[in-house]
């Protein structure tokens, strides 16, 4: 990802808004046998007590980045019940970069949050229904199907 996406400006940005990158060699003790990185890039999203909310392994082109650590921030976010927060970022992964992979898992969280904040299955149902027309074979989609009944 050096040679494409971070070079980017729009990424840089992104990064230096919201995170304190750290960049960690795989066979770099003690950080990859704590993190368990097998290889790279893996990229992981922490909290600030070193907490893991976020994993994915392998390359990102500078559009799919983005979203994807939108999406981390967001995970982040809804795993601290700060919901508003949370849907901010789920919205904006939607909203902006709604063909992304990040997209699917975006759209189920939006109906967790609201789910979490208000205790009405609708968001549930609602998120089951955008997801099953959007992204019909997705694994999130599959992951919400029980949601159709509510």
């Amino acid at each position: 990802m050096d040679a494409v996406s971070y070079p980017e400006s729009k990424v840089v940005s992104f990064i230096e808004e919201h995170f304190i990158p750290l960049r960690v060699n795989s066979d770099r003790k003690p950080h990859a046998e704590k993190f368990n990185i097998k290889w790279t890039p893996t990229l992981i999203i922490l909290s600030p007590e070193a907490r893991e909310h976020h994993r994915t392994v392998g390359f990102f082109g500078p559009d799919e980045l983005i979203p994807l650590l939108l999406l981390g921030l967001g995970k982040y976010h809804f795993e601290n019940d700060m919901f508003d927060m949370a849907l901010g970022c789920m919205k904006q992964v939607v909203e902006e970069y709604g063909q992304s992979s990040s997209a699917p898992e975006a759209i189920f969280l939006t109906g967790v949050c609201n789910y979490k904040q208000s205790h009405d299955p609708k968001p549930l149902k609602a998120a089951y229904e955008k997801l099953s027309t959007a992204f019909p074979d997705n694994e999130w989609t599959k992951r919400a199907y029980p949601y159709r009944l509510l």
